[in-house]
């Protein structure tokens, strides 16, 4: 049952990756991008080979990022954020740390938040809609790739990062 629930998703997605809705597609290479911490330290996506990656573009404002964050914190990143092979990007779009802080804050999400001010990364990925999630495997190319927020679709979702982490 799992494998087929993960070959449906993957199907979905594939279908997903092949509209307009994305600039990137399915068993592509990520593109290039650095992001910046609160710090100002620059982190870059290519840095992160050899790990599965979980980049997830958001906005504060967002009903459906709402839903879907708490999911990624209690169920994601509590359960991997620790291991060595995983990371998590979240990237908020259009938004700087003056939005940020008070998120955070009043949120208690302890997962990596980057502010994407100006869609610098976002448009590398897509003009319009979040959430999005992209995930990665090991070697950088996208396995994954989901627009909006359902249960069913990130309970799979979810699988599919223990899946990847498996092997």
């Amino acid at each position: 049952m799992k494998n087929s629930v993960l070959i449906v998703l993957f199907s979905f997605s594939m279908l997903l990756g092949k509209g307009q809705e994305w600039k990137v597609f399915l068993t592509e290479v990520v593109p290039s991008f650095k992001v910046l911490d609160k710090q100002g330290k620059s982190l870059s996506i290519d840095s992160l080979r050899g790990k599965v990656v979980l980049i997830n573009f958001f906005a504060t404002w967002c009903p459906p990022c709402r839903q879907e964050l708490p999911r990624l914190q209690k169920e994601v990143w509590e359960r991997w954020g620790h291991r060595e092979d995983f990371a998590v990007m979240v990237l908020a779009r259009e938004e700087g740390w003056d939005k940020l802080d008070p998120f955070i804050e009043n949120t208690g999400y302890t997962f990596p938040i980057f502010p994407d001010l100006k869609r610098d990364v976002f448009s590398l990925f897509a003009e319009s809609q979040i959430p999005r999630n992209v995930l990665l495997d090991k070697e950088g190319k996208i396995i994954y790739q989901s627009i909006g927020y359902t249960p069913e679709e990130f309970t799979a979702f979810i699988e599919l990062i223990e899946d990847s982490l498996a092997h």
